[in-house]
């Protein structure tokens, strides 16, 4: 007497599972250009390194014997694997099944993921396709009744994981209903342009709530989303989704008790661009390139934009130093002048917090007008949107190196210069409580008006105060560490980095925030 028959058993159902919703649900879906899920985990992660929890969990069928007549497995896949040698937490929908609808093993699996990176605290990678749930239950047979009032909030884990571990995650198809709200909860997200949507309820159902007639793509595609902030990327393709992940984890901790890791760097640390030193136009009005500028100052080939769609005055990404990972904000001077938008100041704020969460230096490279004025501005809150994003870079703790490339103006730079920041200045720099523009024409108004060319004195008056905000008088009020020469900015900002990169430990563990408006 022995086990054989059990054994064998669950041989069997670990086969049944490996065939998803079958020959015929993949080959649809395949036709569709998409891959199923266990493709998707296999393109992430290094080879043979996935570990899968819960291969054999689903649902049962068996004949009247007692025997086993086919096996349904649950509809979202999770386990361990590794990233460049690093290991992750990993799962995702099973769309060839019920369409990613959850099944009753499916949802726990999903639920169980965030649990699973914060046990063992290593990274989370959600691939996201699939809706939430359906009237006919989890089962497909009938409406599923609620949990008891003692259960665990099924959301505090996805806000526990986020305060604990990187998260990312990608929309790979059609995501809705609760996949789309896991997609969200992350510190990086990208989606497919060629395949994804993301959507808060589907097209059947905005027609019949809201009378509104409308595709997915409409609704929810990239063109849509990467605009409004809900995702930061889109991707050209599911692969090009895949390695956006990858390259964001390189830079990140496995979690808020361990630094990013440092990586060795062959690029000069003293490297000097000579065009750095023309590059920003003596005439104030004329834009310059502020990703050249970052291009030239990091190290070689290391600038990851995220948002760059979203709040567009605003960029942030990260990058490395002479191979230490920082946070890195600037201002686009090509839209809106670099001014704080209410979107900028969301993207901003939440983008400090990334770096807050997980240890990473902040470099920060000033051209910043002031807060966007105008009846749009208005209706958009943005000085509200705009003090949180300065109150939230006063209570960070990480170092901070800001370098005033050219304007620094109003309340709205308060958020580019963290506590107790090194800063520099470029010869270049302008600063004050106006722009010269905006001054003149308040404090003058009058002088102006009675002017016999009132347009001549306008211009000589904006010459003579924009000669006050000289970057001179600053430095030698010791109102900044430096004034340099553009060409030595890389090898002052990795000097620096060398000297914070010993205060990095202190700060390791949970962020704390306090209210912000």
């Amino acid at each position: 007497m022995n086990w054989e028959k059990e054994i064998d058993e669950i041989a069997r159902r670990r086969e049944l599972a490996l065939s998803q919703g079958g020959e015929e649900a993949i080959a649809k879906h395949h036709a569709k250009g998409r891959l199923t899920i266990r493709e998707r985990i296999d393109r992430l992660i290094d080879d043979n390194t996935f570990e899968e929890i819960g291969p054999i969990a689903g649902a049962a069928n068996y004949d009247e014997n007692g025997n086993l007549e086919s096996f349904d497995p649950a509809n979202f896949v999770l386990g361990f694997g590794e990233v460049s040698g690093r290991k992750i937490v990993v799962g995702g929908e099973d769309f060839t099944m019920r369409g990613g609808s959850p099944s009753p093993a499916g949802l726990r699996k999903s639920v169980y993921a965030e649990e699973v990176a914060i046990q063992y605290k290593i990274p989370l990678v959600r691939l996201h396709e699939g809706s939430g749930g359906s009237v006919g239950g989890t089962s497909g047979k009938g409406t599923n009744l609620p949990g008891p009032v003692n259960a665990p909030a099924r959301f505090r884990s996805v806000a526990q994981a986020m305060s604990t571990v990187p998260v990312a995650t990608a929309a790979l198809g059609a995501v809705a209903g609760l996949p789309a709200g896991r997609l969200v909860a992350s510190h990086f997200s990208v989606m497919s342009k060629k395949t994804a949507q993301i959507l808060t309820a589907g097209p059947a159902v905005v027609a019949r709530a809201m009378g509104e007639q409308k595709t997915k793509e409409e609704l929810g595609g990239w063109k849509v989303h990467t605009k409004n902030g809900t995702v930061d990327n889109g991707a050209d393709d599911e692969d090009a989704c895949l390695a956006e992940i990858k390259r964001f984890l390189s830079f990140m901790p496995d979690n808020v008790g361990q630094l990013a890791p440092v990586t060795s760097c062959d690029d000069p640390a003293d490297r000097a661009d000579e065009s750095l030193t023309s590059i920003v136009p003596k005439d104030r009005r004329k834009a310059f390139d502020m990703r050249y500028i970052l291009s030239s100052i990091l190290d070689r080939d290391s600038f990851f934009e995220m948002g760059r769609s979203y709040g567009r005055s605003q960029i942030t990404g990260l990058g490395r130093l002479n191979g230490q990972p920082v946070g890195v904000w600037a201002n686009d001077c090509k839209f809106l002048a670099g001014s704080m938008t209410a979107d900028g100041a969301h993207k901003a704020r939440r983008f400090m917090e990334l770096c807050e969460t997980f240890s990473l230096p902040i470099v920060s490279l000033v051209d910043e007008p002031g807060f966007m004025i105008g009846s749009q501005a208005e209706r958009e809150a943005t000085i509200r949107h705009g003090t949180s994003a300065v109150l939230t870079a006063a209570m960070t703790t990480i170092p901070w190196a800001s370098v005033m490339i050219r304007r620094s103006f109003g309340v709205a730079q308060a958020a580019h210069y963290g506590p107790e920041g090194f800063v520099l200045a470029w010869p270049s720099a302008e600063s004050g409580p106006l722009p010269v523009e905006g001054g003149v024409a308040v404090a003058f108004q009058r002088e102006i008006a009675a002017a016999a060319d009132p347009e001549k004195r306008r211009r000589e008056l904006e010459e003579q105060l924009a000669a006050r905000q000289s970057p001179f008088p600053r430095a030698e009020a010791l109102g900044v560490h430096d004034l340099i020469d553009p060409r030595r900015t890389r090898e002052e900002l990795c000097r620096w980095v060398s000297r914070v990169q010993p205060l990095l430990p202190a700060l390791l563990g949970a962020a704390k925030f306090s209210i912000r408006p």
